[in-house]
């Protein structure tokens, strides 16, 4: 794949979690699928993380604010924001926006 094919992909991938489409989860993450920063391997443990952050953070929502890509590999900087409205890691809704 080229790289802006790889780039695509990871904006893809972005919109899935923004709107909470695990389905097209399945079609974007490879089942060898690594996350380097949280430690995540494999298409259900990106599943997980996406309900843990929607169950504690309904309005969670990430937005792209840089991309590159090189190789097979792609990073992106995402800035993140939602309303700290349930359960999280055990810690009870506090009701704030970050």
């Amino acid at each position: 794949m080229s790289l802006e094919e790889n780039k695509a992909i990871i904006l893809r991938l972005m919109e899935a979690f923004n709107m909470r489409n695990t389905a097209l989860l399945d079609e974007l993450v490879a089942p060898n699928f690594v996350e380097h920063i949280l430690k995540l391997q494999g298409r259900e443990s990106i599943k997980q993380v996406e309900t843990m952050f929607h169950t504690g953070f309904p309005d969670f929502h990430g937005t792209g604010e840089g991309i590159i890509a090189e190789g097979d590999k792609v990073w992106i900087r995402v800035n993140y924001t939602g309303t700290h409205k349930g359960d999280y890691l055990g810690t009870a809704p506090t009701g704030k926006k970050s």
